[in-house]
């Protein structure tokens, strides 16, 4: 299901994400709001599932990696604008509209960015929601190879650690199949979510 709207900002994005509505945009400068509700959701497990391959588990041993949270958010949104939907020709989901309501999100300590750094600076990194028990992954962008597979795994241990219960990636696809993602139907999505929206932990 898709729902076309204009008028946007920060409640009512949290108020459609309850729902299980999540925006998009055809390109960047695009005034217009997509709000998104697939038939199927992509969901990342956060039990024994989640696969790690064996050359990945090696470069979480290399000391070339540092993980921080919520340290540059504005600049690892901006990184995933320039991140290409799938079939769209180069075109983002990420307007500017929408990154600026991520923002405001983050203001009020619901949206957080987990970025990756190597000896260069920021090498990759990823942002999402965090509603309870419930984190809804946005976007990841990688600048040097491996680090976005970094801050999935980064992401995940977290999660695990502060208790959460549900890590939304969306929508599902190949690259998030290796660490073992799979599909669930959007009935069962929102009885999920409904039972750990609330949950009282914490992503910081």
């Amino acid at each position: 299901m898709t729902l076309v709207q204009h008028q946007l900002n920060a409640s009512m994005m949290l108020e459609a994400y309850r729902h299980g509505l999540f925006p998009m945009a055809t390109d960047r400068q695009s005034e217009e709001i997509l709000w998104v509700r697939p038939r199927e959701r992509g969901i990342i497990p956060l039990d024994e599932r989640f696969h790690i391959s064996r050359s990945l588990q090696k470069q979480l041993r290399s000391s070339r990696w540092t993980c921080t949270i919520d340290q540059s958010f504005d600049e690892v949104i901006r990184h995933c604008a320039t991140v290409p939907r799938e079939g769209s020709s180069g075109k983002t989901w990420l307007s500017h509209r929408i990154e600026t309501q991520m923002c405001d999100l983050h203001g009020l300590g619901v949206a957080h960015s987990l970025e990756v750094h190597d000896r260069d600076g920021l090498a990759g990194g990823l942002y999402g929601l965090a509603i309870g028990g419930v984190f809804v992954g946005e976007s990841m962008f990688c600048l040097r190879p491996n680090a976005s597979k970094v801050a999935l795994v980064t992401l995940v241990e977290r999660l695990r650690a502060r208790g959460f219960a549900l890590l939304d990636a969306q929508y599902d696809n190949p690259y998030l199949q290796q660490f073992g993602s799979y599909v669930i139907s959007n009935e069962i999505y929102s009885a999920l979510f409904a039972a750990n929206c609330n949950k009282p932990v914490a992503f910081i």
